[in-house]
């Protein structure tokens, strides 16, 4: 699928195709020649449907320029072309071709106050979004963006955003948005103001873009589009009744001699196929995409049980294809998704393009959930475990399959919604990322959103400045709330007893992470969540605190380095069947909620070498595990430079450990590895010894039980907030007071 698929793309693409140009200085009349270029993609579309015979490929070559798109550009069944005969739409040279959702005015400035100044729009405009010599501005927000708050919500947050004090310095909030994270920092919620009541205080409606419905937190808050908030360099306001445009530039700016755009379309391009007839076989390479409208109040589909709502469409979206390409081609600060694959597609390729500075997420391949059984929406519905359909895997074909992102650079993610990812997956099979570099995301840099069907193929990836503004998520992070999952534990624990092939109902393929390079300072490196299932991961250097196991089955993690963090395995099931061996810990096991001997029914936690904590052995008897693992000072190649390959005489290598290759991580390609930036290498002091944070806490007896305070990683395993914390009570016995 891999190898192949390119030398294909390549041959066929260089050998007899019959071309078209398209130019914008070009005329729709013309004959499509170089010399005598179309104007217009759409037109030459309708040439394409009368040239294409299905045995020799076509190209489209357009020339620099920018085209600004009328209406979204839908490619249907009667635009494919065959495997031997594809259509190629590509840049005459790479990042030449722009096409835009926007369009370009024609403004006359005046002053109007305190540096900001005035300019009258075209009748009927609506604008989303404002760019100025293609940079995008910001609406007038409160508080103000601050570039340095990098890891804080929104660049700037105020208790008071709304609050009704402030709301009466607003003549006309109708418009507005409120943007607000959720109470536990689990992504973000978004809000429309629609007025104010007769107190001064604003009404609004929205708050649905997250799955896990629990309030706005109360400090994390910022509006926007408030005239009123106009007081910064960069900062816009539309007022569409008057059809004026306000602007504060920054004092370098001649905004005179600038370009002005505005963003209009959602989607630019769209491949829209059928049950019955799918868009096959065209390929997008070399263009930029760029002026696509945010989407955060459309974004209100609740997945399967994970935290996640989704708007299904990005500035490109796919639907009902097969063998689609988009090749070398940049996202510029497009304002919601970038790619969206929709439900039934097959071996859809994204290779060499970089995504940056996106609203949402990167590229998202999403399934529909009738194709699963017994699906749930909501984190705390329950399936009744004795009446589930026990057929394994899905009831149709209509979710991505076998696709691939492949040698992407893809940063900036979530500028404006704080629950995207990287990469996104959901109710797929067989999907593949490899050679990517992804990070500054504000959560998960790649995300799988539940456990069906499996089978995706991680490798060679980087990942890291993730979780920047959210909490308690990873780098990687998944989860398996499927069928057999509730969260009461117990139940769950009484099915799988009586029928251990449950949890692989839906997790029916394994999913693979290998030969990766993970750091997240906000959360996990690789973090499986409620119920995650069927994992091999191996041959994963995770620079910040390690791996996260919580409920689940058959998650095998060998052969990782993990010089400055741990495993952190939380509320197991017994007869979880996981393996975790031959990998190098700094510290030892951060348990939370795990009070038994976990050794039951193929569980083996063992062979393992831990560097800096000479107590892990010890703190591993109470769980039955690493009878035969050591603790010895580690000795690495160039830990400086990044390179923990060990050295001779490991005890590791008595385990079966293998050093792998510890400079193939993330992008290969030329361009993008010129622009890519790796994740900051932690100093390595190979003799610190480092406390387990859940050891930390006092732990006092009260009226015959033991009492501590929430503490590490306990937040997580009970859902409680940090600023919010308790007390955790245990060992209450029959015969005490306080039984």
């Amino acid at each position: 699928m891999k190898l192949l698929h390119y030398l294909w793309y390549g041959i066929v693409c260089g050998a007899g195709a019959a071309e078209l140009y398209v130019s914008n200085t070009g005329y729709d009349t013309n004959t499509g020649e170089v010399h005598a270029p179309l104007a217009t993609l759409s037109e030459a579309k309708k040439r394409v449907q009368q040239i294409a015979n299905k045995r020799e490929p076509v190209s489209v070559i357009l020339q620099d320029g920018v085209y600004y798109l009328k209406d979204t550009l839908i490619f249907t069944p009667e635009d494919s072309g065959t495997k031997d005969a594809p259509i190629v739409y590509r840049a005459q040279n790479e990042g030449g071709a722009i096409l835009s959702g926007g369009l370009a005015l024609d403004l006359s400035w005046k002053p109007y106050k305190s540096g900001i100044y005035v300019a009258n729009t075209p009748d009927g405009l609506a604008i989303d979004q404002l760019f100025i010599n293609g940079e995008a501005q910001r609406m007038a927000r409160y508080p103000n963006f601050d570039e340095s708050l990098k890891a804080k919500p929104y660049q700037g947050y105020a208790a008071d955003a709304f609050a009704p004090e402030r709301a009466r310095n607003w003549a006309n909030p109708v418009g507005a948005y409120i943007h607000a994270m959720h109470v536990k920092c689990w992504g973000g919620y978004h809000y429309l103001i629609t007025g104010k009541d007769k107190d001064g205080a604003v009404e609004y409606e929205g708050g649905w873009q997250n799955n896990r419905q629990m309030g706005m937190h109360k400090d994390y808050r910022m509006v926007e589009n408030i005239f009123e908030e106009l007081d910064a360099a960069h900062e816009w306001y539309y007022d569409a009744n008057k059809g004026k445009l306000y602007f504060k530039p920054s004092q370098e700016l001649d905004l005179d001699s600038a370009t002005v755009e505005v963003v209009r379309l959602e989607e630019l391009i769209r491949f829209q196929g059928s049950d019955q007839k799918k868009v096959t076989n065209i390929i997008l390479d070399g263009v930029v995409i760029r002026h696509a409208a945010r989407t955060f109040m459309k974004n209100r589909e609740p997945l399967v049980r994970s935290d996640w709502t989704i708007y299904r469409g990005g500035a490109i979206t796919l639907e009902d294809t097969e063998h689609i390409s988009i090749l070398n081609t940049e996202f510029d600060q497009v304002g919601g998704n970038a790619v969206f694959v929709n439900n039934y597609n097959r071996r859809t390729l994204v290779k060499g393009c970089h995504i940056h500075d996106a609203g949402a997420s990167g590229v998202c391949f999403v399934g529909d959930p009738e194709a699963l059984r017994d699906p749930l929406f909501e984190y705390g519905q329950r399936n009744d475990l004795s009446k589930i359909d026990r057929t394994q895997g899905p009831k149709s074909d209509n979710f991505p399959m076998e696709c691939e992102v492949v040698d992407c650079l893809i940063h900036g993610i979530g500028r404006v919604e704080k629950q995207p990812a990287g990469v996104q997956i959901s109710m797929c099979a067989k999907i593949e990322v490899r050679d990517c570099s992804i990070y500054d995301c504000a959560r998960a840099g790649i995300n799988i959103g539940d456990g069906a069907f499996g089978g995706h193929l991680i490798e060679r990836v980087d990942v890291f400045d993730t979780v920047l503004e959210t909490h308690d998520h990873g780098s990687f992070n998944s989860w398996g709330r499927d069928r057999y999952w509730r969260s009461d534990k117990s139940t769950v624990q009484a099915a799988i007893d009586q029928d251990e092939q449950l949890p692989f109902l839906d997790a029916m393929y394994t999913t693979t992470i290998r030969d990766s390079r993970w750091r997240c300072d906000h959360g996990w490196d690789i973090d499986l969540d409620d119920g995650s299932t069927n994992y091999d991961i191996y041959n994963n250097l995770l620079l910040g605190r390690g791996l996260k196991l919580r409920e689940g089955f058959r998650r095998y993690a060998y052969n990782n380095v993990i010089p400055f963090g741990s495993l952190h395995p939380h509320v197991w099931y017994q007869g979880s069947g996981d393996h975790v061996y031959a990998n190098i810990f700094a510290k030892s096991h951060a348990c939370a909620r795990m009070s038994e001997v976990y050794n039951q029914r193929g569980t083996k936690i063992d062979r393992n070498v831990f560097i800096t904590d000479p107590k892990a052995l010890t703190k591993s008897e109470r769980l039955g595990w690493d009878a035969e693992s050591v603790y010895e000072k580690a000795q690495f190649e160039d830990p400086d430079q990044g390179n923990f390959s060990l050295v001779a005489d490991s005890a590791a290598f008595n385990f079966g450990f293998k050093n792998f290759a510890f400079d193939q991580f993330g992008v290969k390609k030329a361009k993008l590895k010129k622009l890519a930036r790796t994740p900051e290498i932690p100093a390595y002091n190979g003799a610190q010894a480092v406390q387990s944070p859940l050891y930390s806490s006092q732990r006092v007896k009260w009226l015959g039980a033991q009492l501590h305070e929430l503490n590490g990683e306990e937040f997580s395993a009970y859902g409680v907030s940090q600023e919010n914390p308790g007390i955790i009570l245990k060992g209450v016995k029959r015969n005490s007071v306080l039984y």
